[in-house]
């Protein structure tokens, strides 16, 4: 992911957008909406979009409508979010980029903004475990993978490859650099090398891709 120029909010209730407020305060240049159709203004800038679920037209899942179609074209994260009332492993496998509660501390939410700009997911641990094993137990190893695939695969190395494990795991950035004892700039340096050989945008779209090539990568060590 590029440079984030501008963080908009999409705040469908009469109260104030305490997070937009907090992320003003810090040096972001956010903007706030209330309407859905304020979202094409700037359309060219380099946006990252949080969508409250408070206030908004829900899916089955609990996820908001205009974010299901957001996430077809910029990165979208879900904030105000009732912890009961929505399905996360939907959110996680339909694009979204990370969930902040409406019951979480400011700070926590500060740090989930924070990790979400610079490409990282924003889930819980045990949920991301979860999709993951979901993941591979649905999935079909081809028999016969496609030139490009074979490719990507011989084109990873074998840091790389650990890396795609542990980011699998859950793992974000910090933790990944203290499990290989490397540095969080190098870590992301190999992430942005493993999104371009595998053509993955992001962290999700990798999760899909590895889980496709499980006994290929010989990756996946997933403890219960």
């Amino acid at each position: 992911m590029s440079k984030i120029d501008e963080v908009v909010f999409l705040h469908q209730v009469a109260s104030p957008c305490h997070l937009a407020i907090l992320a003003d305060s810090i040096g972001l240049k956010t903007r706030v909406v209330s309407n859905v159709d304020q979202l094409e203004a700037n359309a060219n800038s380099n946006c990252f979009f949080l969508v409250s679920q408070q206030g908004a037209a829900l899916d089955s899942n609990g996820i908001p409508l205009v974010a299901t179609q957001l996430v077809k074209h910029v990165p979208v994260a879900l904030y105000q979010v009732d912890r009961d009332g929505l399905n996360g492993e939907a959110a996680l496998l339909g694009g979204i980029s990370g969930l902040l509660f409406q019951d979480e501390r400011m700070d926590l939410l500060l740090t989930g903004l924070r990790k979400m700009l610079v490409n990282e997911l924003w889930f819980d641990r045990p949920l991301l475990s979860k999709t993951v094993r979901h993941l591979i137990s649905k999935v079909e190893v081809p028999n016969n993978l496609s030139s490009e695939s074979c490719e990507a695969i011989e084109l990873l190395t074998k840091r790389e490859k650990t890396i795609i494990q542990l980011v699998s795991s859950g793992a974000r950035n910090k933790e990944i650099a203290t499990k290989l004892s490397i540095s969080e700039h190098t870590v992301k340096a190999h992430i942005s090398s493993i999104f371009r050989k595998t053509q993955a945008r992001n962290r999700v779209e990798l999760l899909r891709w590895a889980q496709s090539f499980e006994t290929h990568l010989e990756l996946f060590s997933l403890s219960h």
